[in-house]
C-alpha cells in the first residue's frame, strides 16, 4: 500500500529528505512548522505511534517514527488539532515508506549505465542453489546490492530479499530494470544497517570490494554489520586474497566459515565465504 492510502488522504509528503534520515530527530521539527487544520496519528499493532501526518494549506505532510521516538511536542500538536487515530502494522508502514523513497529516488536520480552480463543472474542462482538449496519464503538481506542482480537471483528462488546500498544511481538502475522491488529497497550506509533492519536468517553480499589496505576498515565494518543481522551469510569476492580477509573477519566475529572457489564465472563471485553462527 502507498503511504497516502494507509493514512486515508489524497496525497502525502514525508518530511524526512531520505530514507537514511528517518533516524533524525530534527525532521520532526520540520513537520511541526506547519499550522495544521487536520491530523492523523498512525499506530502499530502494539498501539505505538509510528507516524504523524498534518494537513495545512499546502497539503498533507508526515513524519515517520519507525526509527526514532515521537516528541512530546508532536503528540501535543496532534491532541491540539483533535486528529484521528489510524492503525497499520509496523511492517506494512515500513514497506510503504521504503516504496515511497524508492519512487523518490527513481524520480530524482539518473540511473547508472547497465553493469551486468546477461548470464550473471543465472550463475548466482546456481551458486545459491549449491550453498542453500531451497530456502523459498526465507527472509534474506542483500547487502551492497548495487543494481540488484543478487536480489533478483534471490527472488527467483522464492527468497524474501531486502536490498540496500548507498549508491543512488545503481539503485535507480536496478529499480528501472525491475531487479529491485521498491517496497524492499533502501538507500543507506551498509555500516549502519542495524539501525534500519531487524535480524533475519539469511544474508548475502555479492562481489564485496575491491578490498585494499586503505579501505579494509570500511569493508570490515560492512561485513560485521551484516553478520550481526544474519544467521547464515554468503559473501563473494573476486580474489583469493580478498576471500582470506573476509574469512578472517567472519572467524573473529565468532562464525564457522568455509571458503571455496566458484568456477562458474571467471570475473564475478569467483571466491565464496559461507559463515554460520556457531
Amino acid at each position: 500500500m502507498k503511504i497516502a492510502e494507509i493514512l486515508d488522504v489524497e496525497g502525502c509528503r514525508l518530511v524526512e529528505p531520505s530514507f537514511a534520515e528517518l533516524t533524525a530527530d530534527a525532521c520532526t521539527i520540520l513537520l511541526l512548522q506547519a499550522t495544521p487544520d487536520e491530523a492523523r496519528l498512525l499506530v502499530d499493532e502494539e498501539e505505538e505511534p509510528i507516524a504523524l501526518a498534518l494537513h495545512d494549506e499546502e497539503g498533507w505532510h508526515a513524519a515517520s517514527f519507525l526509527f526514532r521516538e515521537p516528541t512530546l511536542a508532536a503528540i501535543k500538536c496532534f491532541e491540539a488539532v483533535g486528529g484521528d487515530i489510524y492503525q497499520e502494522s509496523r511492517e506494512g508502514w515500513l514497506s510503504a515508506v521504503r516504496e515511497y523513497y524508492s519512487a523518490e529516488l527513481s524520480k530524482t536520480t539518473f540511473p547508472a549505465l547497465e553493469d551486468l552480463r546477461p548470464d550473471r543472474q543465472g550463475k548466482i542462482r546456481d551458486l545459491l542453489d549449491e550453498v542453500w538449496g531451497d530456502r523459498a519464503g526465507t527472509p534474506c538481506l542483500d547487502c551492497c546490492c548495487g543494481s540488484g542482480v543478487g536480489t533478483a537471483a534471490l527472488r527467483a528462488g522464492g527468497v524474501r530479499a531486502l536490498a540496500y546500498d548507498n549508491d543512488p544511481a545503481l539503485l535507480a538502475l536496478g529499480l528501472s530494470k525491475g531487479r529491485l522491488a521498491p517496497p524492499d529497497t533502501m538507500c543507506i550506509d551498509a555500516r549502519e544497517a542495524s539501525r534500519y533492519v531487524a535480524p533475519v536468517p539469511l544474508g548475502t553480499a555479492f562481489m564485496v570490494g575491491e578490498i585494499y589496505s586503505y579501505n579494509t576498515a570500511l569493508w570490515r565494518a560492512i561485513v560485521a554489520n551484516l553478520l550481526a543481522l544474519t544467521d547464515e551469510t554468503l559473501i563473494t569476492v573476486g580474489t583469493d586474497e580478498e576471500a582470506a580477509r573476509v574469512e578472517e573477519w567472519c572467524t573473529r566475529e565468532g562464525r564457522t566459515t568455509e571458503v571455496f572457489e566458484n568456477r562458474r564465472d571467471p570475473l564475478y563471485d569467483r571466491w565464496c565465504c559461507v559463515a554460520q553462527r556457531r
